[in-house]
């Protein structure tokens, strides 16, 4: 039947969101809106999974909120009209809510499936109501370690519903980590359609990479070429509408006014921005990415800012990054630097506190703070002279709870952390060679390297004393692994290439040439035990990738910019490295990298520590640094040795005045989380080996078959695969696991959990059809003459999709079993050697089919009335858990609102409507048939009439 505006379709995929409608059809997509669910989704003419609602003389629809039974039906014009006594009505004025299963229908024409296919759709939706509880619904499949501060930033933007934060963690705590996995779970509970990613042109692959390999999450990357190709098929559409995930470089926008406008107007739920402290603002002058990231964060909802800058560095750039996120709390400058200074003050009184060591002055303070408290503060500060711990533990956190900008923002330290590796630096200088020209060389290396030199000289190592050095290094390790990091492809194949002439030892390479799968086959290759002991990577191999199986780094080149320089660390240097981490650097002497190699170790110590102020450094340093490397190395060593002496100076200054300007009540309030349940459930579906079994066993009724391989991987084969969609197994056969730790290690394994696109996909084919919901099995155990009918329903709550109803009442399958009299027969278990013996049989129905349809309706019936019975109690303990859990966070809030000014009034009422909203939406949940499975003694099927 051809689309038309006005239709009503389902979703087969998504039978939950209620009857769509039909609004437009342009071009090769359809969009339908589903207004039970508040949601509009965009498909595909060719692959839609729409199902056309078209009912027929007979059945029960539902109208107004009553049902009524519809007489005859007709077509006119692509809609269909109803008549039900004397009214006729359209299609378009049916609820959104219908019955859409016909499994009853199957079974009375006797079109029935095998039992094995009923109990594994059974299963399935099983599986899927225990994932969609979930709290960690949207990462359950993420490649992420249990980290406990970056889960718990992750649990603090889901209590914000659009969450607004600065995360603000020092280097190697994994901000984008964090990031994406808020962005994951907006995206999975239905809060965020429509999500945008900015950063700068250097991080956009490494983003991509992490989005796509740890949260299956595919981002489509914008540039010009791709715009001008879209608009070259729509010339006057806006590009970014085309893609919901959208991936972009700040750098690209700025330099196109006509593209920024169509970012602002494309629409958006959710913003992240990397690198914020790019972004320049003050009083008199607004860069074009800060003037871009404001117009959209005045118009997007959910906004993330990451920086890993700390704040005493530049607070105005600090107050420019807190503007974007709450103008209306951020206004002035000057109030927000006394703020500041005000919460200093308060952070070194909670650090006195802390150390019991309160003075009077501090008890002066703190009576101004709890002014309406001071009973309460009398007694909590005579616990602590009588040296109670939890009291001090107490008044702590009671001042957190007052901290403003712990609203907004979010800061963990190192130190504070802890996990980390100790780093061991080996720093060499080398002799240079008889080669007249060697210093020459490196000096055009490093030109290119920093901008100078536009096109990339050619490399040849075979002469180069780094080359003997990297040699005796690698064999002075054994049998140890060595990640070998440099600039770029170019240099991969050139050491590679010195390498396999002296060197006999197997080698992997990694660089952006290579396409994610060849990247990933060589990953693995140095993951292998009985792999490549060193794998070469160029820049890209310091982004995004995980290599903490290994303990060795060797620096082949040095990045200019220090950040750069811990990034490429940070492949190792992480929480849950197992042992210490070795950094292995050398520069030839006299070279222009020498100078480079002592400034970051002689003036930053940067190989044995994070250096937090290395940006601030270069900015100072950078063009003394560039110009002494450049120079002749004859007589540039006394200039040298006073960079690195004032650089040492400036750096311990720096370090001091963070120290001193450390907000440790945000610290405190990064580092607190209420009870760590996301952490918690998570590690527990790790261990859930039903759940696994589950979803290897939904691969399988579809072809997917899977061969354990040992050690927690098995092989995936879809040579038998039945349908098309699967993704991920188009190349055919793949690895895979369900082991947090070897998919952490192995990029190339699938990660299979329950929200990973080909369990999802599964499901969705497996739900979506009428496979399994229709079926007949012989219990041999039953009595003669005895039949019972047992129905599932799925208990689903049709509302909008951002209150993300789920967390409290996902789909949930009921199950009602009755017999011929119509009695409840809930305690009814069918006998397992008759299940076992039921896949192999096959049955003819039809002549029993005026039985079944005398039989069937109103054994159906007698179930309905059971599911509808068992909905209410499911239907009542979800709304006491909305109550408990939305009543305490109200409630929280509320009294935070009374003494943090960052929590306004209008924070208070949306979730106040939030849970007015959920309370009111659970009531209105529905079960609706899904399948149904007649269960008879053998003498059954002799039955005619």
């Amino acid at each position: 039947m051809a689309l038309v505006p006005g239709q009503r379709w389902f979703s087969s995929a998504e039978p939950e969101l209620g009857l769509g409608t039909v609004l437009r059809i342009a071009g090769r997509s359809v969009q339908l809106v589903f207004t039970a669910s508040g949601t509009v989704r965009q498909y595909s003419l060719e692959a839609a999974p729409l199902v056309r609602a078209v009912f027929r003389a007979g059945d029960r629809v539902r109208m107004d909120g009553k049902e009524i039974a519809i007489e005859s039906v007709e077509e006119r014009a692509g809609l269909v009209w109803y008549r039900a006594g004397n009214d006729e009505f359209m299609e378009g004025a049916l609820d959104a809510e219908q019955p859409v299963s016909k499994a009853d229908q199957r079974l009375i024409s006797g079109r029935i499936d095998r039992n094995d296919q009923f109990e594994r759709r059974v299963r399935t939706l099983d599986l899927r109501a225990r994932a969609r509880r979930h709290p960690g619904w949207g990462v359950l499949g993420a490649r992420v370690d249990l980290i406990p501060h970056q889960l718990r930033v992750v649990e603090t933007a889901a209590a914000r519903r659009t969450p607004r934060l600065l995360l603000a963690d020092e280097v190697g705590l994994g901000k984008t980590i964090e990031a994406c996995a808020i962005a994951a779970q907006q995206i999975a509970s239905g809060r965020a359609k429509r999500v945008l990613v900015l950063t700068p042109e250097s991080l956009v692959n490494q983003w991509f990479v992490e989005l796509l390999r740890r949260f299956n999450l595919p981002f489509a990357i914008y540039d010009e070429e791709r715009c001008e190709a879209l608009e070259m098929n729509e010339p006057s559409s806006n590009p970014f509408e085309d893609e919901q995930f959208v991936l972009a470089s700040v750098d690209w926008l700025t330099e196109h006014d006509k593209r920024m406008k169509q970012l602002v107007q494309a629409g958006w739920d959710l913003l992240l921005v990397d690198e914020a402290h790019h972004l320049i603002w003050t009083p008199e002058f607004e860069s074009p990415g800060y003037t871009l990231v404001a117009a959209l964060a005045k118009r997007v909802p959910g906004l993330l800012l990451l920086t890993a800058t700390p704040e005493q560095l530049g607070r105005g750039g600090h107050f420019a990054r807190l503007r974007l996120l709450d103008p209306a709390r951020y206004t002035d400058l000057k109030s927000f630097l006394a703020e500041s200074d005000r919460f200093v003050a308060l952070s070194q009184l909670a650090e006195r506190i802390e150390a019991g060591d309160v003075t009077r002055a501090d008890g002066e303070a703190l009576n101004d703070l709890f002014a309406n408290d001071r009973e309460w503060l009398d007694a909590t500060l005579a616990a602590i002279e009588t040296g109670d711990l939890a009291a001090r533990e107490v008044l702590i956190d009671a001042l957190v709870d007052r901290h403003g900008t712990g609203r907004v923002m979010v800061r963990n330290r190192r130190a504070a952390v802890g996990g980390f590796p100790k780093r061991i630096a080996h720093v060499d200088l080398l002799p240079a060679t008889d080669d007249s020209e060697l210093l020459g060389r490196l000096r055009a290396e490093f030109a290119f390297e920093v901008g100078d030199l536009d096109e990339e000289p050619v490399h040849d190592y075979a002469k180069d004393p780094r080359l003997d050095w990297l040699l005796e290094t690698l064999n002075a390790l054994g049998g140890e692994k060595a990640l070998v990091l440099c600039r770029s492809r170019a240099k991969v194949q050139a050491i590679e290439e010195a390498l396999r002439l002296r060197w006999g030892q197997p080698v992997a390479r990694f660089h952006e040439d290579m396409n994610l799968l060849q990247r990933d086959r060589n990953a693995a290759f140095f993951a292998d035990p009985d792999g490549a002991r060193v794998l070469i990577a160029s820049e890209v191999g310091a982004e995004g990738r995980n290599f903490q199986f290994a303990q060795h780094l060797v620096l082949w080149d040095l990045p200019l910019h220090p950040d750069m320089l811990e990034q490429r660390i940070g492949r190792l240097d992480r929480i849950g490295q197992p042992g210490d981490v070795h950094i292995h650097a050398a520069a030839v002497t006299g070279s222009a990298q020498e100078v480079l190699l002592r400034w970051y170790h002689e003036g930053l110590d940067a190989f044995r520590g994070v250096v937090p102020d290395g940006r601030e450094l270069l900015r100072r340093s950078v063009d003394e640094l560039v110009a002494l490397a450049e120079a002749d190395p004859i007589g540039r060593e006394p200039a040298l040795e006073q960079l690195i002496a004032d650089t040492r100076g400036a750096h311990a200054e720096l370090v001091e005045q963070i120290a001193r300007g450390r907000d440790r009540l945000l610290e405190r309030a990064s580092q607190r989380a209420e009870a760590d349940e996301l952490r918690a459930a998570l590690a527990e579906d790790d261990a859930d080996l039903v759940s696994q079994e589950a979803m290897l066993e939904l691969l399988e009724a579809f072809g997917v078959e899977n061969e354990p391989l040992g050690e927690g991987r098995f092989l995936l084969d879809p040579e038998y695969l039945t349908v098309d969609g699967f993704d991920a197994l188009k190349g055919g056969a793949r690895e895979a696991t369900c082991d947090r730790r070897l998919a952490l290690s192995r990029d190339d394994l699938l990660y299979l959990r329950a929200d990973h696109p080909l369990i999802l996909g599964a499901q969705d084919l497996m739900l979506s059809s009428e496979l399994g919901n229709a079926c007949l099995l012989i219990d041999e155990t039953l009595p003669p003459r005895t039949a019972l009918l047992e129905a599932i329903y799925v208990l689903e709550c049709i509302t909008d999709a951002k209150l993300n109803i789920a967390r409290f009442l996902p789909p949930t399958p009921l199950r009602a079993i009755v017999d011929t009299r119509l009695q409840r027969r809930d305690d009814f278990a069918p006998d397992p050697d008759s299940v076992a013996k039921a896949s192999d049989r096959q049955f003819d129905l039809s002549p029993m089919r005026k039985v079944m349809n005398s039989l069937v309706p109103p054994m159906l019936g007698a179930c309905e009335t059971s599911a509808r019975r068992d909905a209410a109690t499911v239907i009542a303990e979800a709304a006491e858990l909305a109550e408990t859990r939305l009543g305490g966070e109200l409630a929280r809030l509320e009294s935070l609102a009374r003494v943090n000014p960052a929590v306004s009034e209008s924070d208070v009422q949306a979730l106040r409507d939030e849970r007015e909203a959920v309370l009111a939406a659970l009531p209105g949940a529905r079960p609706r048939l899904d399948s149904v499975r007649l269960i008879t003694s053998p003498d059954f099927l002799l039955l005619r009439r």
